[in-house]
This record gives structure tokens, C-alpha cells and sequence, in this order.
């Protein structure tokens, strides 16, 4: 059975938080977006990019979710300061103040956390602050994109931005509900290392992962 608790209208939309049974589910406009089922590979998205970059890293999470890679990341010992960007101020909500809250163990109250509520690619556009590791995980995938405007982060121009938002010997990781040979290829076009990782899933096509070194 499958309870609404909340249903608000977004920046991009209608969005939907319900309880299935122990699970939470959120849904954009109709679309599955994201649940509490589990999470595995968004944790990976942070833990591999953070082994990938010595000491302790500064780390940008572009996409709050249901909390998974913010724990992950603050459960890593390699990592330091972490700036999440949500454009949502309903999902800040919920994962601040709502059930998801207890998902992740109140992550959001750690001192190392900074919430930014913005739309990560205009905010990416006009900050001057750069990163050991950009973990993005605001999308289905590369051409699967919650809004329109997001598909420019994953061409050309938007893989330059992300570059230079990087410290040097910085990493990039992605994640992706699906492969994208075509997205893999821009990826490897521009930076000098990509590692891409398939991760099962209990349904469907596996999970993928990219992570891509300046």
C-alpha cells in the first residue's frame, strides 16, 4: 500500500513524497524519481570519488535525494568540507525536517554541511568556488534529464564548466540510472582519466557510474 505524505509544486513541477510500506518514494511530474529501496550506488558515486583524491577532499553534491551519498560522504574518512546543491526547497524539507530525515541520520545538522538551494547549473555557471570531487546526481541520466535545461551539463560546453570548477587532480563522478556509450565518449574526449563502473540492480539495467580525473 502507498501513502501520500506531501505533495507540493516545485521549481520543475509536481512533486510527490510517499510512503510504500518501510520505503519513501519521490516522484517528479508523474516519473519515478528517487526511493529509499537502496541507495547503494549513490553511496558509491561519493566513496569512489573520494578515494580518488588524497587527503581531505572538498566535495560538491549536486543533487540532496534521499540523503545516501551526503551520509556516505560524511562517513568517509577522506573527506572534509561538502556543499550540497538542491533546487528543491521541498526535498531540503523533507530530508531536514521530514521522515527522510531519519534515512540518513539527520545528516543535514553536520557541522561540515552546507545546503545551497539553487539549480546546480546556473549555480555552477556563476560561482567562483572549485572542488577536489563534483559528485552530480540530479538527473535519470545524461539523457534522461528531470528538466530540459539540465541536458546541457552533460555536452560539451557543460563538461568544460564542470572542469574548471576543479581543483587540480580533481574528480568528477556521475550517476546514471543507464548506460550512455555517447555521454562516455564526451567524457573520455575531455578528460585525461574515466573509469566507468556498472553497478546491479534487483530490476532492470544496471546503474553506471563515471568518474573522470582533470
Amino acid at each position: 500500500m502507498t501513502d501520500v505524505l506531501d505533495k507540493v509544486a516545485g521549481k520543475s513541477g509536481e512533486l510527490v513524497l510517499r510512503r510504500a510500506g518501510e520505503d519513501f518514494e519521490v516522484i517528479a511530474n508523474g516519473v519515478f524519481l528517487m526511493d529509499t529501496r537502496n541507495g547503494e550506488s549513490e553511496r558509491l558515486l561519493v566513496s569512489v570519488a573520494a578515494d580518488l583524491v588524497p587527503g581531505k577532499a572538498r566535495m560538491l553534491i549536486g543533487g540532496l535525494g534521499v540523503g545516501y551519498s551526503l551520509r556516505a560522504a560524511l562517513d568517509h574518512p577522506g573527506v572534509g568540507e561538502i556543499v550540497v546543491v538542491e533546487r528543491e526547497p521541498a526535498v531540503i524539507k523533507w530530508n531536514r525536517q521530514g521522515p527522510l530525515k531519519d534515512v540518513h541520520g539527520d545528516a543535514l545538522s553536520d557541522g561540515r554541511v552546507t545546503v545551497v538551494e539553487a539549480d546546480l547549473v546556473k549555480w555552477l555557471r556563476r560561482t567562483e568556488e572549485r572542488f577536489d570531487a563534483l559528485c552530480l546526481d540530479i538527473d535519470n541520466g545524461p539523457e534522461w534529464t528531470v528538466t530540459d535545461g539540465n541536458a546541457k551539463l552533460y555536452l560539451e560546453d557543460g563538461l568544460d564548466m564542470l572542469a574548471t570548477r576543479l581543483r587540480p587532480g580533481g574528480v568528477l563522478g556521475v550517476w546514471s540510472a543507464e548506460s550512455v556509450p555517447s555521454f562516455a565518449k564526451r567524457l573520455r574526449a575531455r578528460f585525461g582519466e574515466v573509469r566507468e563502473l556498472k553497478i546491479p540492480v534487483p530490476q532492470g539495467e544496471p546503474d553506471v557510474l563515471w568518474f573522470a580525473r582533470v
